[in-house]
């Protein structure tokens, strides 16, 4: 077998008031921030969603990025520290996610609000399932997203989280404003 075109990814692990933090990408870029409870279940997840990919855990050299992850994470002004993220997905997916970063800290938006946002205001399902997509958690901030009536909706890493994001940059404008 040939395997000079396998994309390698390495990962690596980081902690956050979120809970656990896998970050993985490659040498350029993240291509993913997944956040969870479980070792082994966030590495599955990576799997699942680079299954082409040879994946491996880092030796060091993530450190830094990790480091900014958190640092964004924790501190949403903090975007100076962003590190080069790789959106991968659907030419509509990444639309959306990059209409995602336009949302203000601290600020939220519709799925049918988002959807006219970026054209395709028939497409309020498609606009849910991209943000569903999302690997980058709370870097492509997928949780600003909520009904139309303001209600919280799902988010990857669980609703409790999603809250928590939205009052801790809610607290954050207030004291900055």
């Amino acid at each position: 077998m040939n395997t000079s075109h396998t994309e390698l990814l390495d990962y690596g692990w980081g902690l956050s008031s979120l809970g656990l933090i896998l970050v993985a990408g490659s040498d350029t870029a993240i291509c993913a921030i997944l956040v969870g409870d479980d070792r082994s279940s966030l590495l599955n997840e990576l799997q699942q969603s680079f299954p082409a990919a040879r994946i491996r855990q880092d030796d060091g050299r993530l450190a830094t990025r990790i480091g900014k992850v958190i640092r964004c994470l924790e501190q949403p002004q903090e975007l100076s520290a962003l590190p080069v993220l790789e959106m991968r997905g659907t030419e509509f997916q990444r639309r959306v996610w990059s209409a995602l970063q336009h949302i203000p800290v601290g600020s939220t938006v519709s799925y049918s609000a988002l959807a006219e946002q970026i054209g395709a205001p028939a497409a309020v399902r498609a606009v849910a399932g991209a943000c569903a997509a999302n690997k980058l958690a709370v870097l492509v901030p997928c949780h600003r997203v909520v009904r139309s009536n303001g209600e919280l909706s799902g988010y990857r890493w669980g609703v409790q989280r999603k809250q928590f994001l939205l009052q801790r940059e809610r607290q954050w404008v207030k004291e900055a404003g």
